[in-house]
């Protein structure tokens, strides 16, 4: 008997939305990678990125989520991504929290954001941050520096205007092109 060949199964990338303000960098990362990109996207969003998708965007969390190809529960730190067998591009956290960025810079694996950025790292896979946090005091600088020396790449939102953009659309596009180009993917 012979076996019919498997097909490749599409590439996989983890997008974090964490509860810093700026939920839109996420959602328009998602909404991009639903345009034909062939990416198999797993969404993680933290109880406080619930709160600000609700207050920041005229979004429902329900229909975040239906932009994922694959949800999974914030704290279900034994999903498949807590393994470095399950193979992604990588991760982006848009927005990501300090909270978020502490939790990765020091390996605190205490929920599935951070497990799975753990895991990225450690399979010298790319971790991009979108840190939306100012103004920036030592210890978020340290943890900046920390969190690079692992690999991520941290990357806070700062509109080029350069580009002369004329709306808040037109920066978030921005910052998520950019951020995507990180994964070769715009």
């Amino acid at each position: 008997m012979t076996k019919k060949p498997v097909a490749p199964a599409l590439p996989r990338l983890i997008v974090a939305i964490t509860g810093a303000s700026g939920a839109i960098f996420g959602i328009r990362a998602l909404e991009r990678l639903r345009e034909g990109t062939g990416i198999e996207t797993h969404l993680i969003v933290s109880p406080s990125a619930l709160r600000t998708i609700e207050e920041e965007t005229d979004r429902s969390a329900a229909q975040v989520r239906k932009l994922a190809s694959v949800v999974h529960s914030y704290k279900d730190i034994g999903a498949s991504m807590s393994s470095g067998s399950f193979r992604t591009l990588g991760m982006l956290v848009a927005p990501c929290s300090i909270k978020t960025l502490s939790g990765i810079a020091n390996s605190y694996d205490d929920n599935l954001v951070v497990r799975a950025a753990d895991v990225c790292l450690k399979e010298r896979r790319r971790v991009v941050l979108l840190l939306r946090e100012t103004p920036l005091h030592l210890g978020h600088i340290e943890l900046i520096e920390r969190a690079t020396r692992y690999g991520a790449t941290v990357m806070p939102p700062v509109p080029d205007f350069r580009s002369n953009p004329k709306t808040i659309a037109d920066i978030v596009d921005q910052a998520v092109t950019r951020a995507l180009g990180e994964f070769s993917l715009a």
